[in-house]
């Protein structure tokens, strides 16, 4: 009898299952619903697409690996590539690493959560128009040169510094990544620190022995969120550019340009390929950037 009843028990349990997940399937299916329409159909789209020529006027026309092969010989799509991977290569860094020297200093000074509203803002279409007129002939940034006798210049203007406002205006947006990074400094043991303060380690000492190795998960998470997320800038570049990717294309974001493909000159199918395009560098680099967090990623609890 004991075991008809463990059978009885067991067989009850697993019906009630079945419940609660058909449950969790029908509160979740808006969600899958809006992933297929919204996410992998237009993905799914977008590639045959890009097989295709297609201006939005008239029906696709198959042209085979035609739009792949234009890419090899457009030399505004390698510019647009050499500014993506500057602007990345060198804003990703500077920003975390601001992020995560302000977050050190609020947690050793302010001991409540904090938040900086603005730098969380820096995508959006009004700062990259506060962007504009900081750095413009008769904006702050030159008003304040004139105070000590320097003459400034249109920084948005020129080809030398317009990709380099873009980059402050990137490090200047690290309120996401610093709350993150305080979070994860919140997190670690007091008990290491007092450890190390009995063998004499000072405050620098502490830092790189301690801290820093404590945190790289955080920093390795922070670092492949904003390479994903700075691939796909647009925005600063089309706001302060006036979509032109200016001055002589110095400004000119891989996406600006996907954009004025598909969307000012009608090349629907060259722009669903260079999107394939992005989507491939960004998988490569995350790739990367998880291989290489072997060598370099420590957790806590490894032996």
């Amino acid at each position: 009898m004991s075991a008809l009843g463990e059978l009885g028990r067991l067989k009850g349990a697993t019906a009630v299952g079945k419940k609660q997940n058909k449950a969790a399937y029908l509160f979740l299916a808006p969600w899958f619903v809006g992933l297929a329409l919204v996410t992998i159909g237009p993905m799914i789209a977008s590639l045959g697409l890009s097989f295709t020529r297609y201006n939005l006027l008239s029906p696709p026309k198959f042209n085979g690996f035609d739009n792949y092969v234009r890419m090899w010989e457009d030399e505004r799509l390698h510019t647009a590539l050499q500014v993506t991977f500057t602007y990345v290569f060198v804003s990703v860094p500077l920003q975390l690493a601001v992020a995560l020297f302000l977050a050190i200093i609020l947690d050793r000074g302010l001991r409540g959560l904090a938040f900086y509203l603005p730098s969380l803002l820096g995508a959006s279409v009004a700062i990259a128009m506060l962007w504009r007129q900081i750095f413009g002939v008769d904006g702050l940034i030159n008003q304040v040169l004139a105070w000590f006798g320097i003459e400034g210049q249109g920084w948005i203007s020129s080809p030398d510094t317009a990709l380099g406002t873009l980059m402050i205006l990137h490090v200047w947006t690290f309120g996401s990544p610093m709350i993150i990074f305080l979070a994860g400094l919140r997190q670690i043991p007091s008990m290491y620190y007092e450890a190390a303060a009995v063998d004499g380690a000072n405050r620098r000492q502490q830092l790189f022995r301690i801290t820093i190795p404590l945190l790289t998960p955080i920093i390795f998470f922070n670092a492949v969120l904003q390479l994903i997320g700075t691939f796909q800038s647009f925005t600063q570049a089309y706001i302060v550019s006036g979509g032109t990717g200016g001055p002589v294309d110095s400004t000119l974001f891989y996406t600006l340009y996907l954009y004025q493909q598909g969307f000012a000159n009608f090349n629907m199918g060259y722009a669903s390929a260079m999107a394939w395009l992005l989507l491939i560098i960004t998988a490569l680099l995350t790739v990367a950037a998880f291989w290489s967090s072997k060598f370099w990623v420590f957790y806590d609890d490894e032996n």
